[in-house]
């Protein structure tokens, strides 16, 4: 029996778990887009292995890739209000 299949197997779940998390942290303010784009990576690499095995952690990747999605988005445009504001409140005085 090859070991390699085994093996493979269980990176590739923990790239969905490893995804579903950072995406969850990707969620919180200020911190989170690069929390988001680190899960995005880790769901793509889960997503192209899926491709030769059954994964069991598919729903945990698609849920982090959700939150990840949605966390970036987010907070990249909170982020950005901030700075403009920020800076522009700043050349106003």
């Amino acid at each position: 029996m090859n070991n390699d299949i085994p093996a493979a197997k269980i990176k590739m779940m923990k790239g969905s778990l490893r995804c579903f998390i950072f995406g969850l942290l990707g969620l919180l303010p200020i911190i989170g887009p690069p929390f988001a784009i680190v899960a995005l990576l880790a769901s793509g690499r889960a997503r192209a292995k899926e491709k030769l095995f059954w994964n069991a952690a598919r729903p945990y990747r698609i849920w982090g890739m959700v939150c990840a999605v949605w966390g970036a988005v987010v907070w990249s445009f909170v982020d950005f209000f901030l700075i403009y504001h920020a800076c522009n409140n700043h050349a106003a005085s």
